[in-house]
Protein backbone atom coordinates (compact mmCIF):
# COMPACT_ATOMS: atom_id res chain seq x y z
CA UNK A 1 0.00 0.00 0.00
CA UNK A 2 1.33 3.22 -0.72
CA UNK A 3 1.01 6.12 1.60
CA UNK A 4 0.87 9.66 0.31
CA UNK A 5 0.36 11.46 3.81
CA UNK A 6 3.58 12.99 3.61
CA UNK A 7 4.47 15.42 0.81
CA UNK A 8 8.56 14.79 1.87
CA UNK A 9 8.43 10.56 1.82
CA UNK A 10 8.17 8.09 -0.51
CA UNK A 11 6.69 5.71 1.75
CA UNK A 12 5.17 1.75 1.31
CA UNK A 13 3.54 -0.04 3.64
CA UNK A 14 3.14 -3.79 3.32
CA UNK A 15 1.02 -5.08 6.25
CA UNK A 16 1.50 -9.05 6.26
CA UNK A 17 4.93 -8.54 6.16
CA UNK A 18 4.75 -5.19 9.08
CA UNK A 19 6.88 -3.23 6.62
CA UNK A 20 7.44 0.36 5.87
CA UNK A 21 9.62 1.78 2.83
CA UNK A 22 10.74 5.37 3.11
CA UNK A 23 12.31 7.24 1.24
CA UNK A 24 13.23 10.69 1.58
CA UNK A 25 11.58 12.73 -1.93
CA UNK A 26 11.95 16.63 -1.60
CA UNK A 27 15.42 17.18 -3.25
CA UNK A 28 17.79 19.44 -1.41
CA UNK A 29 15.09 21.36 0.50
CA UNK A 30 15.70 20.09 4.53
CA UNK A 31 13.39 22.80 5.67
CA UNK A 32 10.27 19.77 6.64
CA UNK A 33 12.60 17.50 7.12
CA UNK A 34 11.93 17.23 11.31
CA UNK A 35 7.81 17.53 10.18
CA UNK A 36 8.65 14.91 7.71
CA UNK A 37 10.37 12.11 9.95
CA UNK A 38 7.86 12.99 13.22
CA UNK A 39 4.59 11.98 10.90
CA UNK A 40 6.56 9.14 9.63
CA UNK A 41 6.93 8.07 12.98
CA UNK A 42 3.38 8.32 14.10
CA UNK A 43 2.56 6.30 10.81
CA UNK A 44 4.54 4.02 11.89
CA UNK A 45 3.49 3.84 15.09
CA UNK A 46 -0.23 3.97 13.79
CA UNK A 47 0.40 0.84 12.08
CA UNK A 48 2.42 -0.93 14.24
CA UNK A 49 5.69 -1.13 12.17
CA UNK A 50 8.10 -4.22 13.07
CA UNK A 51 10.14 -3.88 9.62
CA UNK A 52 11.48 -0.49 8.06
CA UNK A 53 13.61 0.28 4.94
CA UNK A 54 15.21 3.91 5.23
CA UNK A 55 16.81 5.00 1.64
CA UNK A 56 18.34 8.10 2.77
CA UNK A 57 20.85 8.32 -0.97
CA UNK A 58 18.17 11.21 -1.74
CA UNK A 59 18.64 13.04 1.66
CA UNK A 60 21.10 15.97 1.85
CA UNK A 61 23.47 16.19 4.02
CA UNK A 62 21.75 16.06 7.79
CA UNK A 63 23.20 18.86 9.32
CA UNK A 64 24.63 19.13 13.01
CA UNK A 65 21.12 20.72 14.31
CA UNK A 66 19.35 18.19 12.19
CA UNK A 67 21.70 15.44 14.21
CA UNK A 68 21.33 16.59 17.73
CA UNK A 69 17.61 16.33 17.06
CA UNK A 70 17.26 13.04 15.66
CA UNK A 71 19.61 12.14 18.47
CA UNK A 72 17.40 14.26 21.61
CA UNK A 73 14.02 13.89 20.09
CA UNK A 74 13.41 11.49 17.03
CA UNK A 75 15.24 8.41 17.85
CA UNK A 76 14.01 7.95 21.55
CA UNK A 77 10.29 8.05 20.04
CA UNK A 78 11.69 5.38 17.30
CA UNK A 79 12.70 3.44 20.42
CA UNK A 80 9.27 2.82 21.22
CA UNK A 81 7.87 1.49 18.65
CA UNK A 82 7.61 -2.21 17.95
CA UNK A 83 10.34 -2.57 15.29
CA UNK A 84 12.47 -5.79 15.48
CA UNK A 85 14.81 -4.88 11.92
CA UNK A 86 15.85 -2.05 10.17
CA UNK A 87 17.60 -1.50 6.76
CA UNK A 88 19.40 1.95 6.36
CA UNK A 89 20.51 2.04 2.78
CA UNK A 90 22.58 4.38 1.54
CA UNK A 91 25.67 4.19 -1.51
CA UNK A 92 29.44 3.80 -0.31
CA UNK A 93 29.45 7.48 -2.12
CA UNK A 94 27.60 9.09 0.79
CA UNK A 95 30.24 9.00 3.69
CA UNK A 96 29.00 11.96 5.76
CA UNK A 97 25.47 11.19 5.98
CA UNK A 98 26.61 7.13 6.30
CA UNK A 99 29.13 8.53 9.21
CA UNK A 100 26.10 10.88 10.69
CA UNK A 101 23.53 7.57 11.37
CA UNK A 102 26.73 5.24 12.34
CA UNK A 103 27.33 7.23 15.40
CA UNK A 104 23.31 8.32 16.29
CA UNK A 105 23.44 4.59 16.30
CA UNK A 106 25.98 4.15 18.74
CA UNK A 107 25.26 7.04 20.79
CA UNK A 108 21.69 5.26 21.09
CA UNK A 109 23.80 1.79 21.13
CA UNK A 110 22.27 0.76 24.91
CA UNK A 111 18.89 1.79 23.99
CA UNK A 112 18.16 -0.30 20.60
CA UNK A 113 16.42 -3.21 20.80
CA UNK A 114 16.32 -4.19 17.08
CA UNK A 115 18.58 -5.13 14.51
CA UNK A 116 19.95 -2.50 12.17
CA UNK A 117 21.93 -3.19 9.04
CA UNK A 118 23.40 -1.03 6.13
CA UNK A 119 22.74 -2.01 3.02
CA UNK A 120 24.14 0.34 -0.25
CA UNK A 121 20.59 -1.05 -2.51
CA UNK A 122 17.27 -1.41 -1.29
CA UNK A 123 16.62 -4.89 -3.46
CA UNK A 124 19.10 -6.43 -1.67
CA UNK A 125 17.66 -4.40 1.98
CA UNK A 126 13.99 -5.51 1.17
CA UNK A 127 14.99 -8.78 0.27
CA UNK A 128 17.23 -9.04 3.97
CA UNK A 129 14.18 -7.24 5.36
CA UNK A 130 11.20 -9.79 4.32
CA UNK A 131 13.61 -12.93 4.42
CA UNK A 132 13.53 -13.20 0.37
CA UNK A 133 9.21 -13.34 0.68
CA UNK A 134 7.22 -14.19 -2.56
CA UNK A 135 6.02 -10.34 -1.98
CA UNK A 136 9.26 -8.63 -2.43
CA UNK A 137 8.34 -8.61 -6.62
CA UNK A 138 4.83 -7.33 -5.34
CA UNK A 139 6.06 -4.55 -3.49
CA UNK A 140 8.96 -3.93 -5.90
CA UNK A 141 6.21 -3.59 -8.76
CA UNK A 142 3.72 -1.30 -6.81
CA UNK A 143 6.59 0.91 -5.69
CA UNK A 144 7.93 0.80 -9.55
CA UNK A 145 4.16 2.05 -10.65
CA UNK A 146 3.76 4.49 -7.97
CA UNK A 147 7.50 6.42 -8.14
CA UNK A 148 9.15 4.93 -11.17
CA UNK A 149 12.02 2.18 -11.31
CA UNK A 150 14.29 1.82 -8.95
CA UNK A 151 17.82 1.97 -10.85
CA UNK A 152 19.80 -1.22 -10.76
CA UNK A 153 22.64 -1.32 -8.36
CA UNK A 154 25.88 -0.36 -9.09
CA UNK A 155 28.33 -2.42 -10.52
CA UNK A 156 30.59 -2.07 -7.90
CA UNK A 157 33.51 -0.41 -10.08
CA UNK A 158 33.60 3.14 -9.11
CA UNK A 159 36.17 4.42 -11.86
CA UNK A 160 36.68 2.56 -15.35
CA UNK A 161 38.09 -0.63 -15.91
CA UNK A 162 41.94 -0.50 -17.27
CA UNK A 163 42.49 -2.28 -20.15
CA UNK A 164 45.90 -4.08 -20.18
CA UNK A 165 47.46 -5.72 -22.83
CA UNK A 166 47.41 -9.49 -23.32
CA UNK A 167 49.81 -10.81 -24.78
Amino acid sequence: MIINEIGELLMQYSEPLSLLRINWAAGRDMSQFRGALTQAQAVAQRLGVRRCLFELDALPDISAYDQAWLAIQWIPGLLQLPLQQVVIMLSPRRIYNHQAVENLLLVGRPFIKFDVQFFSHPVAGLRWLTEYSPLVPELLAEWDEAFGPTPPPPGGVQEPRAYYYRP
